[in-house]
């Protein structure tokens, strides 16, 4: 089966993602407890995190049973086409956990190695960023782009921080170095929700180390076709305590409108988060 255009598969990853969003808004009407744990006891997972996963996987391979996905909470599928799809059935999980409203389903299209679709649904809202490249990107159906872009001190900052405590611990000097120079920074809950308020200019730009490609797959192609800038940078404290990016691996995800891109990454590097521009 050949790979439909990038607005057929958009249109596939936005009706998965509706059905996934009314799952999982179900069940939190339900009542919601921890299933597990991932890479430390903060790191949590719950049923529905399964459960949405599990619907999405059997939407998409009914729809295209030749495609390959990659899920946060599954084993990898395998498949045979050029397409695959990158999952993350709630992004934000401990916001779902608390009753939080900024948790989102994620599903992203990449054919051939390039994500040409991607659709990040808030749950809790039902605000739906879309986006298939080289046709823009939208917000509830209607175009979206980034601010224009202030001063450093201006800007606004969205930011996440591991789940590790060591690194936890780092991060957290990373931002007492940063807060002093940026407008503020917040702390909202979902990393493919913080990039596609960037997108939308509910922010002027993004950091965040450790998180994996199903957390900003999606969202990386809407900030990207509404004008932003969005690449990930070598860490300049996972060598030292090892794990992720400790081979040198780009490993700190940042986006920003892509004419602020220069000066936010210096500003990044002077205050340890990365060590070079390199994506």
């Amino acid at each position: 089966m050949s790979a439909p255009s990038p607005v057929a598969l958009r249109d596939l990853a936005l009706d998965v993602a509706q059905q996934a969003a009314t799952l999982v808004r179900d069940r939190r009407a339900e009542g919601v407890s921890v299933a597990d744990t991932k890479t430390s006891a903060t790191d949590v997972v719950t049923e529905v995190d399964r459960a949405s996963e599990e619907l999405i996987r059997g939407l998409l391979l009914e729809a295209r049973p030749d495609d390959s996905i990659l899920g946060e909470e599954g084993d990898d599928h395998v498949g045979t086409s050029e397409v695959l799809w990158i999952v993350d059935p709630i992004d934000g999980t401990v916001n779902f956990l608390y009753g939080l409203p900024e948790y989102a389903v994620s599903i992203a299209a990449e054919v051939d190695g390039e994500v040409v679709a991607g659709v990040v649904l808030n749950v809790v809202t039902g605000v739906v960023f879309a986006a298939a490249l080289g046709h823009g990107a939208t917000k509830d159906g209607r175009p979206i782009g980034v601010r224009s872009t202030p001063p450093l001190s201006h800007r606004l900052v969205l930011t996440g921080f591991s789940y590790r405590p060591d690194l936890r611990a780092e991060q957290a000097a990373q931002v007492a170095r940063l807060l002093p120079q940026v407008r503020d920074v917040r702390r909202i809950g979902s990393s493919a929700l913080d990039i596609c308020h960037v997108a939308e200019g509910a922010g002027d730009a993004y950091v965040e180390e450790g998180s994996q490609r199903w957390d900003w797959s999606a969202a990386a192609l809407v900030a990207r076709e509404s004008g932003a800038r969005f690449g990930l940078l070598p860490s300049a404290v996972a060598a030292r305590l090892g794990g992720p990016g400790s081979d040198g691996t780009p490993t700190v995800v940042v986006c920003t409108p892509a004419d602020g891109w220069d000066d936010f990454v210096s500003l990044l590097t002077d205050c340890g988060f990365c060590v070079s521009d390199a994506e």
